[in-house]
Order: C-alpha cells, then structure tokens, then sequence
C-alpha cells in the first residue's frame, strides 16, 4: 500500500509518495496543465491512497483518480495547523507531511463530494447568492428610505402596490441622487427576481427525483429548494454517527468553554456549513406560519417569551436539525 500527500496549487501540483512502511519513494511536481501527467506519475504505486487538502483544485483531482481506483481522502484545512505553523514551509515538506498523516491515520476529514452532488450543490447555492444579492439591493433601498423618514415594512418592499405609492407619494421626499439609487436598484431586482424564477422551477424538477428531498419536504415550511438543499448537503446522513455531530456540523450548538469548574456558553460558531445552517434557521418562520399548532412552533413559542425571538430562533433551528436527522436515518416522514 502507498499513501500520497498533494500540495495543490493553481498552476502545479507537488505530490510525495510514501510506502507502508514511511520511505518517501516519491516527491515530484507536475504541472496543472497536463493532468494526465498526475495520473502517470501515480500509476506505478498500487493500492494508492492520495489525501489532497480542501481547496479550488480538489474536484478535478477528484474526478481524474477515483475512475482509475485511487482511493481519494479530503483534508480539512482549517484543522491542518501542524502544516500552517510549521517553521519550514515548503511545498515539498508540505506534500511530505499530508502523506504521513494519511500514514498515521491523523487526516481531520472533509467528505469529498461526487460529480453529480457538485451539480446540485451549484445548482441551490446560486439560487441562495441569487436571493442574497437581491436582499442586499432591497436593505440599501431601505437604508435611502429611512435616511428620507420614509418608513415601509421588510417584506412589503418589493410588492407592486408598495413600488407604486413610492413612486407617486414619497417620491418629492427623497434628492435626486436617492431616487437614482432606488430606481438603479430596482432595475437589478427586476432582472434578478426572473433568473430567480427560473432557478426555482429547476429545483422543483430536481427535487421530484430526489426520494430524501421528497421526504423533507414532508416538513412545514420546508419547500423543494430547502428540501434539495438539505438532502444533498447531509448527504450520505450515515457519516454523522450521532445526531450532535449534525447539529455542530450547521453552526447550531453553542460554544462552550470550561476550566477551573466554570462553564460559559457563548454564541453559536462562525465556522460551519453556512448553507445546512442558512436553510435551517430561514425555514423556521415558514414553518411558524404554515404550521403554528406543531411542537417546533410551541417550543418556539416557549423560549421566545423567556429569550427573545433571535434566541428563540436559533434555538428552533437546532430543533429541526435533529428531526431533520432523524427523519433521514429513519426515512419516516414528518410527524408534528
């Protein structure tokens, strides 16, 4: 057996090759732009195992070893500090010590994903920065707006109704430039709301083959791109073994740190998968409102009254995770 460490990088790859026993039988760079060079280079040394860290070049490399049986391993990069403090940063040292730590079992693990769950993933994801983008626009239309005293509802703003009394009522209350900037910006989200459009029913076409986003749906509040999104992102649901690594894994469980016999518990962490988490706490005002007698909404209810509805919030989200995981451990639907 070999173990290969891959230092990747934009234009060449530094790859080292360990046998079983720790002898460095390879440490070479090839150039990006002849990929089928890595494959030869790698073709002597079977059964491989090659561990790349997490980064832009990894999918290709991916999808260039595992048809010709690599077996493929991602490094979190974040977690690699034993490689970002080392005092000799090198490419090669740092191909050298990915192959060892592959040796030695000590690779903290990102789950690769597919050719084909890279597609879905594009496909949810630019429909959220699609949506972002949009909102963006929407909070500088109401940051002119308020600066005027002109004060309108969140979810009023891009209603038709709303458009037409800004544009004959409150219109001589805002400068010039301001009415620029809100016609320019409204310009943008009426070419953004059709892309949008067309996202969602590309999703919907999706989600109807997709057996675990047909069984989230089952859910209040949680629609084909939630739904898509979540299947996929969780996806294979057995490489969480307990329910806490799923929570922790979206951003959902609050820090905690104790010495000395004192606990504090913080605010939830910034690094996770911002999409599990996004769709999550996002679905949960849906939910409120489709499914208000449910037990999501009654425990909602109960922590908003005590910490107040960010909390309360956050909280629910943590909540539906874990139905969330069980329903696809399970494969049973939703319950209430």
């Amino acid at each position: 057996m070999y173990c290969a460490g891959i230092d990747a990088h934009l234009r060449y790859l530094q790859i080292a090759v360990l046998d079983r026993f720790g002898k460095l039988e390879l440490n070479t760079r090839v150039s990006t732009r002849e990929a089928e060079e890595l494959a030869r280079v790698l073709d002597p040394f079977r059964p491989l195992e090659v561990v790349v860290e997490t980064c832009p070049f990894w999918p290709w490399i991916y999808d260039l070893l595992v048809p010709v049986g690599v077996t493929f391993h991602l490094a979190h990069a974040k977690e690699l500090r034993f490689i970002a403090n080392a005092p000799q940063k090198k490419d090669a040292v740092d191909a050298t010590v990915l192959a060892r730590m592959l040796l030695s079992g000590l690779i903290p693990k990102a789950y690769p994903r597919t050719p084909e769950q890279r597609e879905t993933l594009r496909l949810v994801r630019h429909r959220t920065a699609l949506v972002r983008e949009r909102t963006r626009l929407a909070c500088r239309i109401h940051a002119q707006l308020q600066q005027s005293r002109v004060l309108i509802e969140r979810e009023q703003l891009l209603r038709k109704r709303t458009r037409e009394w800004l544009e004959s009522e409150a219109w001589p209350q805002l400068a010039p430039e301001q009415q620029a900037l809100i016609s320019t910006h409204f310009e943008l989200i009426d070419r953004t709301t059709p892309l949008i459009n067309r996202l969602d029913r590309r999703i919907e076409k999706q989600a109807e083959g997709d057996r675990k986003a047909q069984l989230l749906m089952t859910i209040p509040g949680v629609g084909p791109y939630r739904g898509l999104l979540l299947a996929t992102e969780l996806s294979p649901i057995g490489r969480f073994l307990r329910v806490r690594e799923l929570v922790s894994y979206a951003g959902l469980a609050p820090s905690t740190r104790s010495s000395g016999g004192h606990t504090r518990h913080g605010s939830i962490p910034k690094g996770a998968n911002r999409w599990v988490r996004g769709a999550l706490v996002s679905a949960i005002p849906s939910h409120l409102r489709v499914a208000p007698e449910s037990s999501l909404s009654a425990a909602y209810e109960t922590l908003k009254q005590r910490l107040g509805w960010k909390v309360a919030r956050v909280a629910a989200a943590r909540k539906l995770a874990r139905i969330v995981y069980r329903m696809l451990k399970t494969r049973e639907s939703w319950r209430g």
